[in-house]
């Protein structure tokens, strides 16, 4: 049997600089979708989810009751682009 070391990409379509700047443009709701729907599926397969509402973290449960578990800080705005450095 012949050895065939290919790599995956070798047949890989290339991919011009506004291909990527389009495909990363998307990232934010793709992600966005992959944690709702991950979310609902822990959910539907009767596992609680943590969140957080209100300055507390809340655990939900499959039935939609829920339950604090405790109070946090109230978050750090964030200009997006820029990073928070503590000193």
């Amino acid at each position: 049997m012949p050895n065939k070391s290919h790599s995956s990409t070798a047949n890989a379509p290339l991919i011009n600089e506004a291909s990527l700047d389009f495909l990363e443009s998307h990232i934010p709701e793709l992600a966005d979708a992959a944690f709702k729907q991950a979310y609902w599926q822990a959910l539907a397969s009767g596992s609680s989810v943590l969140e957080v509402d209100q300055g507390h973290i809340v655990e939900v449960f499959p039935d939609g009751s829920r339950k604090t578990i405790k109070k946090i800080d109230e978050p750090i705005p964030v200009t997006v682009g820029h990073k928070r450095i503590n000193s």
